[in-house]
């Protein structure tokens, strides 16, 4: 409805409809106003948002009936719901918000809770150098899809939170996910100090000190908010260890109202999932002791004589001495922890064996509930509309059904091929207007402008790397021998390009390093204007590479990879995977589906590794990939490429979507957390 309302002010604005209402010419308006055709148009799109939102003979309300009335309480770091409401990082965002998104598809009662940051994440900007350069902007509110979150008497909802020796005052901000409902917590109100405002200005942002406090906001503030606005949820996800002091305040409002320690525990471990992503000891959150208790000094209330008690659920040495683990505190307080993925669950189980002294890795209390993507959210509507016609109008309601997909062989290659040329088309328009707009707006010079990726070919084969970058993703292995990469890149006839995009974490100067050595190769000379950097990746970027690249490249250290739903969204759109066999891919590959980089050399001497990897990736393009994408016919079609494309498709789309994700969830975890019986199965 919007593109057709004014497509170009629709592309200016990142498609963000909010911003386009303030700026849209009046006249268009009275002109569309006057449009049958649009008026019927939007009255359509009115009658389905109704009905979506009126959470009428949903598969939740078939499948558990009993269930009516309860609700699950949600808790994120970041939540990725659109480029217009800033306030993620990454995967973990990502994943929040497709989770989100689907539960609202299929009724599923939940209630998302998290940060409002006003300055969000940063905004990524490469310096002539190479160098990546953070800036941060605050948020519009009046271009934002947020509204302030009502209390139960029907004014603005602000509840006080303890931290150390004082109270911080949290707003509460509310954003309409379809049927779900989203909760943002900000501390940026006058009547709190000046270094208490900053605490939710900008997503992991800060010293440990800072993140401790955020995460007491998160988990502490979370729940009282919900009091106040009149939800008692009958049970909690906490989505990674930054959300688990939720765990204290529910122990402390039990205690208050007459349970022990041990049973308001055990209430609370029949009642809460916890949900881990990191397989790198270093990624979950730990402080010390004295640093808890110093920002915990006003938290504790009827609490306060298990104090102790509370202190050990967090208690962990994961190699630096023993702290207050978050990781340990959510595992010892919930009745059911899941990894994202098969293999995750083998390397969490492995990871925090102390934690069950003598049990064995099979019995630890790990299950695997793999990632999915919200596959409205990603598929590119070109294809959306294949799917429709060759699937049936109704493909959407049934796509976590593989019998499903089996239709897309059905599919007359010219047609798919056709869909997916002029998906890579539209990223190179995407490329070009960005780096134009480097060009006239910021005055970057000429290398800049190339290294945007100006000089890509439209027709060529294209591999998209899009990610965090960061050591273990090893961004730079596939220049590992450049000359070989030259020759490959520049086959007569056959060329092949890479565009790279991601952000590093403004601390992690390692990461920075490596994004550095990639800009770089993008101003090489030798790689003749094949390789191109994207600056300032976001959902919005993400939705051009994921579904107009032809191969989807990623090659972490395995195995610290725990899921990656990038590469399934990519997957999806007819972009096979080529990866290592970590994550999601090492139960997704079929051996048709895509390709797997195996240079069949494990173990810690990381240069004979990343050598053995990056030869088994060249091979792979020059014996495997670059022929199947040239091997064309008297029509040009390549036919032995597009047999992978649907067969990436048909195994990714049901298997790995957001649908069949939530559905775990609902069956294997939220049911019996509402009827109090949260159990790892």
């Amino acid at each position: 409805m919007f593109r057709r309302l004014d497509y170009g002010l629709w592309r200016r604005t990142a498609h963000n409809p909010v911003r386009m209402l303030w700026v849209v010419n009046k006249d268009k308006l009275e002109a569309a106003a006057r449009d049958a055709e649009f008026l019927s148009l939007y009255d359509t799109a009115i009658a389905g948002l109704d009905a979506a939102r009126a959470a009428r003979n949903t598969w939740w309300s078939h499948r558990f009936p009993h269930a009516a009335g309860h609700t699950i309480a949600y808790f994120s770091a970041e939540f990725a719901l659109h480029q217009s409401l800033p306030i993620y990082a990454g995967g973990l965002g990502v994943l929040a918000g497709d989770h989100c998104k689907e539960a609202s598809d299929l009724g599923v009662p939940l209630i998302g809770v998290g940060f409002m940051y006003p300055q969000g994440y940063f905004h990524q900007h490469v310096s002539a150098e190479g160098w990546q350069e953070e800036s941060y902007e605050r948020l519009n509110w009046a271009d934002a899809p947020v509204e302030p979150a009502l209390a139960s008497d029907g004014k603005p909802c602000i509840t006080a939170v303890p931290l150390g020796d004082r109270s911080v005052l949290v707003a509460v901000w509310r954003v309409l996910v379809g049927r779900v409902k989203l909760y943002l917590l900000d501390t940026d109100l006058e009547e709190n100090a000046p270094w208490d405002r900053e605490l939710s200005a900008r997503l992991y942002g800060g010293d440990r000190e800072t993140r401790i406090q955020q995460e007491i906001i998160l988990g502490i503030g979370g729940v009282r908010a919900l009091r106040a606005i009149g939800i008692e949820p009958g049970a909690f996800h906490l989505n990674e260890g930054h959300a688990a002091f939720v765990v204290l305040q529910r122990i402390r409002d039990l205690i208050e109202h007459g349970s022990s320690f041990d049973s308001a525990l055990e209430q609370i471990r029949a009642t809460t999932i916890f949900t881990t992503h990191t397989p790198v000891p270093a990624g979950h959150d730990a402080f010390p002791f004295h640093l808890v208790e110093k920002h915990l000094a006003g938290a504790w209330g009827t609490l306060g004589s298990h104090r102790d008690r509370f202190l050990a659920l967090g208690a962990y040495d994961n190699g630096g001495g023993m702290q207050f683990n978050m990781t340990a505190l959510a595992l010892r307080s919930a009745g059911a922890t899941n990894a994202v993925s098969q293999l995750h669950g083998d390397v969490t189980r492995r990871m925090f064996a102390p934690m069950w002294p003598g049990l064995p890795e099979a019995d630890r209390p790990v299950a695997s509930v793999t990632n999915g993507v919200h596959v409205p959210t990603w598929i590119a509507g070109e294809l959306a509309d294949l799917f429709a016609h060759h699937l049936g109008s109704d493909w959407i309601e049934r796509h976590d059904d593989p019998e499903l997909w089996n239709g897309v062989l059905a599919i007359p290659d010219e047609e798919l091929w056709t869909v997916r040329q002029s998906l890579r088309r539209y990223l190179f328009t995407f490329v070009r207007e960005r780096a134009r707009h480097r060009w006239v707006e910021e005055r970057v010079g000429i290398p800049r402008v190339v290294a945007a990726g100006t000089l890509l070919d439209p027709e060529a084969l294209t591999l998209g790397f899009a990610r965090r970058f960061t050591g273990y993703k090893r961004p730079e292995l596939v220049f590992h021998d450049a000359e070989r990469l030259a020759r490959i890149l520049n086959g007569p006839g056959r060329t092949v390009q890479i565009i790279f995009a991601g952000k590093s974490h403004p601390a992690d100067d390692i990461g920075k390093h490596h994004l550095q050595q990639v800009y770089r190769r993008a101003l090489d000379p030798m790689f003749a204007g094949r390789v191109a950097f994207v600056d300032d990746y976001d959902l919005h970027v993400a939705h051009f590479l994921a579904q107009g690249c032809d191969v989807w490249l990623n090659n972490p250290r395995k195995p610290m990879e725990a899921s990656g739903t990038s590469g399934m969204k990519a997957a999806i759109n007819g972009v096979p995977h080529l990866s290592i066999a970590d994550g999601w891919w090492a139960e997704g590959f079929t051996s048709n589906n895509g390709w797997v980089i195996d240079g069949r050399v494990s173990g810690d001497n990381y240069d004979a590794v990343d050598a053995a990897d990056a030869d088994a990736l060249y091979r792979l393009l020059e014996e495997e990939v670059v022929p199947a994408f040239y091997d064309r016919d008297a029509k040009n079609v390549p036919h032995r490429w597009i047999a992978v494309v649907k067969e990436s498709i048909r195994t990714v789309a049901p298997r790995f979507s957001g649908r069949r994700m939530v559905k775990e969830y609902a069956e294997r975890m939220y049911a019996h957390a509402l009827e109090g019986k949260a159990v790892t199965r």
